[in-house]
């Protein structure tokens, strides 16, 4: 049983973490242990040869891939080769993706660092330097001896624990026969292989670090500890020695240049563990057969080889099963991983016979030794930040899933914002099956920018259900188009391709293919290219923790704040969207559906008029302001690219309630607060609740101060049915709202139907006073807002209207953030009232065509108002108190008889310092 404490010793974001102690591992000395003469003059003078062949490695994985998240940490290494230049450490460390990485000598000296080699299982790898890089230190290369490890040798662990730099722990080997550490459920781990143990009591940083005996020999390499207790996990140098011998050979062949090296690794896809003879005797072990395998084993033998689990489809897929134990393989008796591995490594290609015994059953079986690299990817797909690549080994092993099929790695921007989670297993896009991952490449280079198409996965999690999402091909060139990544071992870098063919629709740059779409397929509310998204996966940023590799560094867009989709609150506002637009679930108001100056559409045929009387008078209990006003409705979603979360932006993903202000055959703008579109760059789609359909927005507005943004989108988008529903609202800017008014709170249910209350003004001039968030992001300043004595609660927003249906203010969304003590803090959401005479004027100046900067619109040039502001920030204070700032009576006179005027309270402003 493995224990969920063992952790790699490498240092990351993530390190240092403790977690509840589940099982302890049994600490048993096997053989007895030989007297060790050696003394502290001894070991001084092997540490002093020891030390400056140590190395502090920082390392940052630039990609996400295959068992490693990208992220930065600290680790340790030690020269092997002088001459040549080659360092030893983890392969947790080496990483198998993209990885930058510097060395860090005794005395400072700091130089570049390459891998040139990481073993596809064991927990081993190799850097390369320059020596002649080094011109200051006089150090030796560290030889390897694995086989004097033995129970009871006193050794020495010299390396960058805990970041120290230089740290030298003191322990004696207790064990050589330990299970291979089990780290993550989802992760790296090693096996088919013993570990040695010891009480060493390494911590976080070093991974890599040597373990030596007195005379400065190293004679097994750390990589693990449990963080419950001082024990430590240290990898047999027997596999590590080979693969040096096969770069050596390979460095001086090559003359003056490092060539990539193949090293032959084979694997039946099976994971063996080793069990003791009276465990082998419950499986069915014959005697017999215990008595031949004792006499042929050497002395102390004490089990055989298990078969713990097969992955599927490999050489030994519905041959072998868990339960079977392994009695020889091509007629030797093999019961340790090591003589194992050394014949399988022999044989790639070729095939070897295994005598097995099932439930007391002798079984003959002929396999095929598989090449275990070519099962190993060197390659990925990058789409919109997302990390594509095959299946590899050691995942297919943890997730029980073959080998080679398409991985998700990492999520990025638009399958994140689909909701595919990490570890995702891709079956089909766009209808395509999707076995491997040109598969999934020739899907993507048939389709647009901006398409909408259907993904099916899978999860390791839910092995046997598929889950369908949406996804988005990006409207917009975020992150640049797809390209394929291939890794040169020669030089240590990463060859970059384009993966997709020049003519690929996807290429082009231009918006016209998505509209295009969206015209073509208005009118049917399932259309594939405009429907809403009917199904989408709850689960979109949980993603499992086990929290016990300190190592890994987590990458996860997890979306935090008040407005985030994470918010159980704000899950609510996501359901809105989610939920299917039936027919008799939109409203349409008894009214005129357009304003003077306004297109008015026709209908084309009598479907269309029947569709049109099947959404009218559904709510007839509704009140005239919610009739009226539930056509000018739409629900926001919008998406933060990671590459673009500016000026502070708390979320990448948001929802909220905006108003129709605009609409025109050629325009239309709505209204919305700056805590649903919080920056410009931003995906924005835009669900109307008068019609059942899902379009884009650009946003074109954003005020800098108050709390509001414009948004556009095209009305043509809509189809001539759904322009035809869908109008804006008739603003009332004045007179302006007074306290005791009587208002209607309207905004939109989980349905995207109108929600009223009735409410009455509690104070229209509320002083906003919001704090300074821990990281500078926008706040709304100088702005007075409306209060009311009861509304939805802090998750609904709409706008406040009179019995006519005519907006007096939008019912927006603020952010701040509280603080508790001096360290922690927490995002806040409430709603306020934003008088609408603001925006009315913003309007009036866009659709005059003010003087102004030039922005494109639907393709039309126009002119956007410039708004003029006191670069001040100003909040409230008692009159009382204004006198001690030297405010004269005559102001306090004219201000008190302006705040009895306009009900004010008798507040007057001055200026922060």
């Amino acid at each position: 049983m493995s224990d969920p404490l063992e952790r790699l010793g490498s240092e990351g974001a993530a390190a240092l973490e403790e977690s509840s102690i589940k099982e302890e591992l049994c600490m048993e000395i096997d053989p007895p242990f030989r007297e060790n003469l050696a003394t502290a003059e001894d070991w001084r003078k092997a540490l002093n040869r020891v030390v400056p062949a140590v190395v502090v490695l920082r390392t940052t994985a630039c990609r996400a891939f295959d068992t490693e998240s990208a992220g930065a940490s600290y680790a340790t290494g030690f020269v092997v080769d002088k001459r040549r230049g080659i360092i030893l450490t983890n392969r947790h460390v080496v990483k198998p993706g993209p990885v930058v990485a510097e060395a860090m000598f005794v005395n400072r000296e700091e130089i570049p660092v390459y891998p040139i080699y990481r073993d596809p299982v064991h927990d081993f790898g190799f850097f390369r330097y320059d020596p002649a890089a080094i011109e200051f230190l006089s150090y030796e290369e560290i030889p390897l001896t694995p086989e004097i490890a033995c129970v009871g040798l006193e050794i020495r662990v010299v390396g960058n624990d805990s970041g120290e730099k230089v740290s030298i722990l003191a322990g004696t080997l207790a064990r050589l026969d330990r299970d291979a550490p089990h780290y993550k459920k989802d992760g790296y781990n090693d096996f088919n292989t013993f570990y040695m143990q010891a009480a060493s009591g390494t911590k976080g940083g070093s991974s890599g670090s040597p373990v030596i005996d007195w005379q400065g020999r190293a004679v097994a390499l750390n990589a693990g500890s449990k963080s419950s207790s001082a024990s430590a996990f240290f990898f047999p140098l027997e596999r590590v020695v080979r693969a040096l011998k096969f770069l050596q050979e390979g460095r001086d062949s090559s003359r003056n240049k490092w060539a990539a090296v193949s090293i032959p690794r084979g694997t039946l896809q099976v994971t063996f563990l080793h069990k003791g003879f009276d465990e082998t005797r419950r499986l069915g072990l014959q005697s017999e057969t215990e008595q031949m395998v004792r006499h042929a084993s050497p002395p102390g033998e004490t089990g055989m080889l298990v078969v713990d689990s097969v992955v599927p489809g490999g050489p030994a897929h519905n041959l072998l099963e868990p339960g079977d134990v392994l009695v020889c393989i091509n007629g030797n008796v093999i019961t340790q991983f090591m003589k194992m591995e050394t014949l399988l490594d022999d044989s790639v290609g070729e095939k070897i016979e295994l005598q097995i015994e099932r439930g007391g059953t002798p079984l003959t079986l002929n396999l095929v030794v598989q090449d275990l690299h070519s099962i190993t990817p060197d390659y990925f797909l990058e789409v919109s930040g997302g990390v594509i690549h095959p299946l590899s080994y050691q995942q297919a092993r943890n997730f029980r899933f073959h080998c080679g099929l398409v991985y998700v790695a990492e999520p990025g921007y638009m399958l994140f914002r689909a909701g595919v989670p990490r570890h995702a297993i891709i079956k089909k896009l766009g209808g395509v099956e999707i076995s491997q991952l040109e598969d999934l490449i020739s899907a993507l280079s048939k389709l647009p920018r901006g398409a909408r198409v259907p993904l099916e996965y899978i999860s390791y999690m839910d092995r046997h259900r598929r889950k369908s999402v949406l996804v988005t091909i990006d409207r917009h060139e975020w992150y640049a188009p797809p390209q394929i990544y291939t890794r040169d071992d020669s030089t240590g870098l990463w060859i970059i391709k384009p993966a997709l063919p020049p003519k690929s629709p996807l290429l082009s740059s231009g918006m016209g293919n998505l509209n295009q779409g969206l015209v073509n397929n208005v009118g049917l509310p399932d259309s594939g290219e405009v429907g809403r998204v009917d199904h989408m996966h709850q689960d979109i940023n949980q993603e499992p923790v086990d929290g016990v590799t300190s190592m890994e560094t987590s990458s996860e867009y997890v979306a935090e704040g008040p407005s985030s989709c994470n918010d159980s609150n704000i899950e609510t506002k996501k359901r809105r969207v989610e939920e299917d637009s039936s027919a008799d679930s939109i409203v349409i108001a008894n009214c005129p559906l357009h304003e003077s100056g306004d297109e008015k559409l026709e209908d084309s045929t009598n479907s269309e008029n029947a569709f049109l009387r099947e959404y009218q008078g559904a709510s007839a209990n509704a009140s005239v302001a919610e009739r009226v006003i539930e056509p000018t409705l739409v629900m926001f979603e919008v998406h933060v690219p990671p590459s673009c979360m500016l000026d502070g932006v708390h979320s990448q993903h948001f929802f909220g309630t905006g108003v129709i202000i605009y609409h025109s055959h050629n325009m239309g703008l709505v209204v919305v607060d700056k805590n649903t579109v919080a920056i410009s760059v931003s995906d924005v789609m835009i669900s109307f609740a008068a019609f059942p359909i899902e379009i884009p927005g650009e946003v074109v507005f954003l005020h800098p101060v108050h709390n509001y943004a414009l948004v556009a989108y095209d009305p043509s988008a809509l189809g001539p049915v759904g322009a035809s529903l869908v109008r804006a609202a008739e603003l009332l800017p004045e007179p302006p709202l007074r306290r005791g008014d009587a208002v209607y709170l309207v905004g939109l249910s989980r349905s995207l139907q109108a929600t009223s209350r009735k409410s009455v003004v509690t104070n229209p001039y509320a002083a906003l006073n919001i704090a300074s968030a821990d990281c500078p992001r926008y706040r709304a300043t100088n702005m007075e807002v409306i209060e009311l004595d009861t509304d939805f609660g802090s998750t609904f927003s709409g706008v406040l209207a009179d019995e006519q249906g005519r907006v007096q203010a939008i019912w927006g969304s603020f952010s701040a953030q509280l603080k508790y003590g001096c360290s922690s803090s927490e995002d806040h959401q409430f709603v306020r009232g934003i008088p609408i005479y603001a925006i009315s004027q913003v309007l009036d100046n866009i659709i005059s065509g003010a003087k102004g900067p030039n922005l494109l619109i639907n393709g039309v040039k126009r002119p956007m108002p410039l708004v003029r502001i006191l670069e001040v920030e100003l909040h409230p204070t008692l009159l009382s108190k204004a006198r001690s700032f030297g405010l004269s009576d005559k102001w306090v006179q004219r201000l008190s008889h302006a705040s009895l005027n306009s009900a004010s309270c008798g507040l007057g402003l001055v200026i922060r310092v």
